[in-house]
């Protein structure tokens, strides 16, 4: 069985017992996060889809981890004219585990 669901403006395919890492949610580790917002449900033969999200369905997860993903550099520059300007970002996440998913 493996659902898809939408948080911090994106949408994660999950099964039970994955990691993933998703969009800042605030929180600690052992905190168990509720997402009722399943636009899709799939169980071996039955295909749930929701307009645009499906009733009942519910996804629970564990948080893991917070951390921050890797460094993306920006680079701009002008030509002859010796401007460069050089950005970085790291975006931060929360690392989850699924561990229930029902509807």
């Amino acid at each position: 069985m493996y659902a898809v669901l939408r948080t911090g403006g994106k949408q994660y395919k999950v099964a039970s017992g994955d990691l993933v890492d998703v969009e800042r949610i605030a929180g600690e580790a052992g905190d168990i996060i509720e997402f009722p917002e399943v636009l899709s449900l799939v169980d071996d033969d039955e295909v749930k889809v929701g307009s645009p999200l499906v009733e009942g369905a519910l996804v629970k997860g564990e948080i893991m981890a917070q951390k921050r993903g890797v460094k993306i550099l920006v680079f701009k520059s002008k030509r002859r004219k010796g401007y460069r300007k050089r950005q970085g970002h790291r975006q931060e996440l929360t690392q989850l585990k699924i561990t229930e998913i029902s509807g």
